[in-house]
């Protein structure tokens, strides 16, 4: 199914828990979690979405998964991003099975379809933003700044400390 395929089993989120916008989220750069915010706000409306809502609902974030995933390929490409390829395969993957799963709802399937594509979403969002959009805000940070961003997340523990005496 198309929308297992985005399931990579880092952070899930359970099917009951929320899902929306945090801190836990935030990487840096400020357009990057503008865009972030976006996309969490548009996955977390799929969800809550009744079912006469959800075809339209889905087509919204589809629309806002291309222009997202186009500004960060604009990102890559314009600072040379060493990872583009890879991270731009995965951009790739989530539109493929966004696509897939609105043709096979205007063929009839079960609505079921979506909201096992929005689990999908809520699953693969919080480990593609750690790991290959934190790295893509890093390498912006030091081609434009010098620097890596400074994140300031409230509410969110971070790493423990550990006493080396």
């Amino acid at each position: 199914m198309a929308a297992r395929a985005l399931a990579n089993g880092h952070s899930p989120v359970a099917a009951e828990e929320t899902f929306g916008w945090s801190d836990r989220f935030l990487l840096g750069f400020a357009a990057m979690d503008e865009t972030h915010r976006e996309f969490v706000d548009r996955v977390a409306a799929l969800k809550r979405a009744s079912d006469a809502e959800l075809p339209a609902r889905l087509a919204e974030f589809a629309q806002h998964a291309v222009a997202h995933f186009a500004q960060e390929e604009r990102w890559m490409t314009t600072t040379a991003f060493p990872a583009a390829q890879c991270h731009a395969d995965e951009h790739a993957a989530v539109l493929r099975s966004v696509r897939e799963v609105e043709q096979m709802l205007r063929d009839g399937a079960a609505l079921t379809l979506a909201r096992d594509l929005t689990q999908a979403l809520i699953d693969w969002f919080p480990a593609h933003a750690d790991y290959m959009d934190a790295a893509l805000s890093h390498w912006m940070s030091k081609r434009t700044h010098g620097g890596l961003p400074v994140v300031l997340r409230r509410g969110v523990a971070g790493p423990a400390r550990v006493s080396h005496f």
